[in-house]
């Protein structure tokens, strides 16, 4: 009687779901967050991003402020790690002929067509939730955006 019992309980298939639910689970959760991780890198870049033109486009209102350029910046992308913004600003001839950088020089421009421009590049530093095998532990993500006055 209780070699029949377990010869049925051998054939039966009660256990197999759990069996498979215990085989899958691993590698749907590797997916998930693997899918997690792109999702916040693709969040941190378009962070660093808005925050490169958010400082451009304070600096072309006060060109020389590179302080208040990286206030901008860093107060735009308050989610991302280790943010730093460069600024460089110079003067350029409205049709392009001619630039100066930090405006040492400022350039003769025909009709006097005297425009300023500013170049902000952030960089911020991402790392994953977990350590990937082949993928580095922190990826640099940056991001430069330049924009230029109108005419002065």
């Amino acid at each position: 009687m209780a070699r029949q019992w377990t010869i049925q309980l051998l054939r039966g298939d009660r256990g197999s779901s759990l069996v498979e639910l215990a085989l899958v689970t691993p590698v749907l959760l590797t997916i998930l967050i693997g899918a997690v991780d792109i999702g916040r890198m693709y969040f941190m870049s378009i962070e660093v991003a808005g925050a490169a033109d958010a400082g451009a486009l304070y600096g072309v209102q006060s060109v020389s402020d590179a302080t208040g350029i990286q206030a901008i910046v860093l107060a735009d992308a308050p989610d991302a790690t280790n943010l730093t913004a460069v600024s460089i600003y110079g003067c350029e001839c409205a049709d392009g002929t001619s630039s100066s950088i930090a405006c040492a020089s400022a350039p003769s421009c025909t009709g006097n067509n005297l425009v300023y421009w500013v170049n902000v590049t952030a960089t911020a530093t991402f790392t994953p939730l977990v350590p990937w095998p082949g993928i580095p532990s922190s990826v640099t993500i940056r991001n430069t955006s330049q924009m230029r006055s109108g005419n002065l």
